[in-house]
């Protein structure tokens, strides 16, 4: 038994409209949970067969499925509801094929494929091994190639980064097809509708008391569409009309600093979209 395991769906990859772009941001994703101080943990990747996945480090495993690609992907559709319905769909099938291929884990977090989580984050439940979980609260927004980062307070209804789960509390099925498709939208597919639910039954989640996560926006493969940070915060219609959230905004923004890189980017450092560069001399 692993005290946690970080489950990362990967969509069908005719969804995908760059896979190499995909599967890089994939590589430093996984990178970011094998830097964990605390070793009990391990990591499962769900994808299709004849997906070109990364390698990846002894502590990973890759469960494969055969669904088809999700046929209402694309964000442009004019029916928004229908998209987000078969997106729940989609994922939530994917992570359900990842939680029972690991299903004896004491802990699951379900991770998007181009975030970043804490290192701190296995230490901290090793710490609390019997709680019901944590909410990310609290996490960071960061436009890629960027060296600056937003602090964002209200993360659990933002990112799908944001949950970490006791893994009875999903009341998993015994196999695959015991699944609903309600069960598998609501519990597995969709990150804003699980705290609701376990306040209700009387197992309500923790604050995660650090700041657990970043937020990957403003990329071309954000299935959200996420905008970039000048675009949605500094530059929004909102903020343009309102100069004191404007402020606040720039109040919250810090420099992605060696210590955040080191956090939060793990192995990841290699890399050179990462590297902060030396100070001139003289």
């Amino acid at each position: 038994m692993s005290l946690i395991t970080f489950i990362i769906p990967v969509r069908h990859q005719a969804n995908a409209k760059d896979w190499p772009a995909l599967k890089e941001r994939l590589t430093q994703t996984v990178a970011s949970i094998a830097g964990q101080y605390h070793r009990d943990w391990r990591g499962v990747i769900v994808a299709n067969e004849g997906a070109d996945l990364p390698d990846l480090p002894p502590q990973f495993s890759v469960a494969r499925v055969t669904f088809p690609p999700n046929q209402h992907h694309e964000m442009q559709s004019a029916d928004k509801e229908k998209v987000y319905d078969a997106f729940r769909l989609d994922k939530g099938r994917r992570v359900l094929s990842g939680m029972l291929a690991a299903r004896d884990s004491r802990f699951f977090m379900i991770v998007d494929d181009d975030d970043f989580v804490s290192a701190n984050i296995v230490d901290h439940i090793a710490g609390q091994p019997d709680a019901n979980g944590w909410k990310i609260d609290k996490g960071y927004l960061w436009n890629e190639g960027g060296r600056l980062v937003m602090q964002h307070d209200d993360f659990a209804n933002f990112c799908g980064t944001s949950l970490i789960v006791r893994s009875r509390l999903y009341e998993l099925p015994a196999t695959f097809e015991d699944a609903s498709a309600d069960y598998v939208k609501s519990m597995l597919g969709s990150h804003v509708r699980i705290a609701g639910i376990l306040a209700k039954r009387g197992t309500p989640l923790g604050m995660l008391p650090f700041r657990g996560a970043i937020y990957r926006v403003g990329h071309s493969g954000a299935h959200s569409q996420s905008s970039s940070l000048l675009t949605s915060h500094f530059f929004s219609p909102y903020a343009l009309r309102h100069p004191r959230q404007l402020v606040r905004n720039l109040l919250r923004i810090r420099p992605l600093d060696r210590a955040l890189r080191s956090e939060f980017f793990g192995a990841a450092l290699e890399h050179p979209r990462f590297q902060v560069e030396a100070p001139a001399s003289g």
